[in-house]
């Protein structure tokens, strides 16, 4: 590392950087140059301060952050190759390899994911549904989010259903017949094990005296008990801590996300140094200042405000528009005037809440010959075939695989159904019971030898598909075990053995022929993908965690196919580390974002979604809200999100389509600094108030349906609304005399 990194550094980060001694929180905002601030420090403290590189862990969330900041961190000091820098999950798959005995689960473990698990679950227990046993899959992930166990108390706050605790344990202990874990068991069984086991926990704090976090913000309650533990922080251990995050971008609750964790870190940290890095080189001043409008109203955050580097620019525009219609149109038309002028198709992002609203811009887009990418679709490793290829590798790596060996015994067909398959399956749970009083799990029959054993039992052709598929396995074995003793050969002839062996070519390439797919083709990439990694046991394990952990990066439109000039369709929860010239936020309306339950916390998360898509704009942001939208089979009257009421429109240039008048003059009536919710449904204790709350919608007998936009009272004291009806007129009413003809047809 030279003296130059440093120099290139900001006041704030350096001082983040070269900072030692208590816990650190560096608060980064958006575009703040955070990667760089904690790639540097990795090299710093090699180069400067002789931490032994492999004495440092770095944790993040996602393959592609940590293969980034391993190459940055590579490029500053090249020892840094040395240290370990992880997901979350890979770090756990790592810790588990390394202590399967004590976890009880095998050395040689796969790991199931919300499908198999749901799997798992109906197989324990037979008599629930398919739905059922989803519900309580996804209890079950919550579960192991706050690392509570089947028999903990606190689980009755996830779900107090009787039926849940029993599901969750006969579950367990399925999946620990299997010798596999789960993504929950890859964070609450090492927290589990360090906790309870002195000697490894201190080993661990031995180990690695440096532990740092990259966007803290993400960590579930799991990782954070994780992290102390990790960190000795009740021992006093010494050790270093650092994490790097930002509260104003803590975005998945939904998948366990919790803010609290660095609202409270100097709480959890005592001394606790706090570096709040607010230079923002990515977006203008307007744009900045526009985001800061909206989450400042947030109450629950530690608070920052960015700066930008770049300068002044334009303001952003809100657009009123009719209808959803109105709105692909006016995309269209923006994408179309910038092109004319030499912009790039790939400079703009179309940002929306849901999935569901990309239809119409794709439609508009088709029209109009505007490429286009959906960022978020069907993942590669969702794919039917890819899982199919990926359940021959696991039932190589752990004959146990239970999941593994129900998807592909009668895949091609081979005569073993259901029925069939759970009588090998109880033929080897049997032996795995029985071997589990000696805690002797891995020297149980195993699921292939199982079906090896019966098969002189079945038909005549159950018998020659089993014969057939367990010798299939037996040659995959043998060529596994062969390619270990030559140093030359890759995984990728072993998954092309599989793929001409398995059948699973001929079966698919008359899929393709007949439905046009490319399901072979996705196979052969797997294969490619494979290319990297030894034939050997280890090698197979090295993939499989390769793709297991963090295969939430690998979307549809990964790779070179993102790379070619297009327009961006994506979702707020999408854009999360990314940035693009021109920004179209779309569906800014009430009840669209925000949907109109949300409230306190879950409608501050909703305004850190907002912040995070006005902060994805470089030079570019446009807002667009319709009066009228397409949902639910039925068209809707909408009324502007209160996001954008939270806008001072001094920062903001508005625009409106004909009739959308009335709407810019309501924005305009929130000059300085108006709160956005100030007109929230009107609740109070007025029964009448209670019942007429904005977002109702009504039938009138001489004005047809509308939605009421507004609840106040009255100087007089009287509860007073107004309605927006389908022939475009807004009328006031008072409810207490008009009950008569506003029937509530919807809420």
């Amino acid at each position: 590392m030279n003296k130059e990194d440093l120099a290139l550094l900001n006041e704030e980060q350096r001082q983040a950087v070269m900072h030692e001694g208590s816990p650190l929180l560096i608060l980064a905002g958006a575009g703040s140059g955070k990667t760089r601030v904690i790639t540097t420090k990795i090299a710093y403290l090699i180069s400067e301060k002789n931490v032994k590189p492999w004495k440092i862990l770095a944790v993040t969330f996602t393959k592609k952050a940590a293969n980034e900041m391993k190459e940055r961190a590579i490029k500053l000091d090249e020892r840094a190759s040395a240290t370990q820098i992880k997901t979350f999950h890979s770090f756990g798959a790592w810790f588990l390899r390394k202590n399967a005995g004590i976890a009880k689960i095998e050395p040689n473990f796969t790991v199931y994911d919300d499908d198999d698990m749901s799997t798992l679950i109906q197989k324990a227990m037979p008599k629930l549904t398919k739905a059922r046993a989803n519900h309580f899959a996804h209890l079950i992930s919550i579960a192991k989010d706050y690392c509570y166990q089947p028999d903990d108390v606190e689980l009755d706050a996830i779900d107090d259903d009787p039926e849940f605790r029993i599901v969750y344990q006969n579950y367990q202990n399925r999946l620990r017949e299997t010798g596999n874990v789960d993504f929950g068991d890859l964070i609450m069984l090492p927290y589990l094990i360090l906790k309870n086991n002195e000697e490894i926990r201190h080993e661990i704090h031995k180990m690695f005296t440096v532990v740092m976090v990259d966007e803290y913000q993400d960590s579930n309650v799991a990782q954070f008990l994780l992290l102390r533990e990790l960190c000795g922080v009740n021992e006093n251990s010494g050790n270093y801590v650092c994490v790097v995050g930002d509260d104003d971008q803590s975005i998945y609750k939904f998948r366990g996300a919790e803010v609290e964790n660095i609202l409270n870190f100097e709480k959890e940290f005592p001394g606790t140094t706090v570096i709040r890095l607010e230079k923002n080189y990515r977006s203008t001043a307007e744009i900045l200042q526009t985001a800061d409008d909206v989450v400042s109203n947030n109450e629950n955050r530690l608070g920052k405000k960015l700066v930008a580097e770049r300068g002044n620019g334009n303001k952003p525009v809100i657009a009123f528009l009719k209808n959803q219609d109105e709105e692909a149109a006016e995309c269209v038309n923006l994408i179309k005037k910038t092109i004319s002028m030499g912009a790039k198709y790939s400079d703009w992002a179309i940002l929306y809440r849901t999935n569901a609203q990309s239809l119409t811009f794709e439609t508009y887009f088709m029209q109009n010959k505007i490429p286009y990418q959906v960022v978020g679709s069907l993942k590669f490793y969702e794919r039917e075939e890819v899982k199919d290829l990926l359940a021959y590798i696991s039932i190589l790596a752990n004959p146990r695989d239970e999941i593994a060996f129900r998807r592909i015994v009668n895949k091609p067909a081979r005569g073993i159904g259901g029925t069939t398959q759970d009588k090998i399956i109880e033929n080897a749970r049997e032996s795995i019971m029985f071997e589990a009083e000696s805690e002797s799990v891995s020297m149980a029959k195993n699921y292939v030898d199982s079906c090896r054993e019966l098969s002189e039992t079945f038909t005549k052709k159950a018998r020659e598909g089993a014969q057939k598929f367990y010798g299939t396995m037996d040659e995959l074995k043998a060529a596994l075990e062969s390619g270990a003793t030559k140093s030359s050969d890759n995984l990728s002839s072993l998954i092309r053995d599989i793929i001409e062996k398995s059948g699973l070519k001929e079966y698919y390439e008359s899929e393709d022929e007949i439905s046009g797919t490319q399901k072979v083709a996705n196979m052969n990439e797997l294969m490619n993908s494979a290319i990297p990694f030894r034939c050997s046991n280890e090698g197979l394990l090295e993939f499989l965690d390769h793709i297991q952990l963090d295969n939430t990066d690998a979307d549809d439109e990964s790779g070179a196919e993102s790379k070619k000039d297009k327009v961006t369709l994506i979702t707020f929860h999408n854009t999360k580390g990314l940035e693009f010239k021109r920004v179209i936020m779309t569906g800014m309306e009430h009840g669209v974002f925000p949907k109109t339950d949300k409230a306190g916390e879950e409608l501050e998360e909703e305004r850190r979604l907002c912040y995070v898509g006005i902060t994805r704009a470089r030079n570019s942001l446009y807002m667009t809200s319709c009066a009228s939208r397409r949902m639910y089979g039925r068209t809707d009257f909408m009324d502007m999100s209160p996001f954008l009421r939270e806008i001072d429109p001094e920062h903001v240039k508005i625009i409106c389509s004909k009739g959308q008048e009335q709407r810019k003059r309501q924005l305009m009536r929130n000059v300085h600094g108006k709160n956005g919710l100030s007109n929230p449904p009107f609740i109070g204790t007025d029964p009448i108030a209670r019942e007429y709350h904005r977002g109702v919608q009504i039938y009138h007998d001489d004005y047809g349906y509308g939605e009421i936009t507004n609840g106040r009272m009255t100087d007089e004291g009287e509860y007073k609304i107004d309605v927006r009806f389908q022939n475009g007129k807004t009328m006031s009413f008072l409810p207490k005399y008009s009950k008569h003809s506003l029937e509530i047809i919807g809420d």
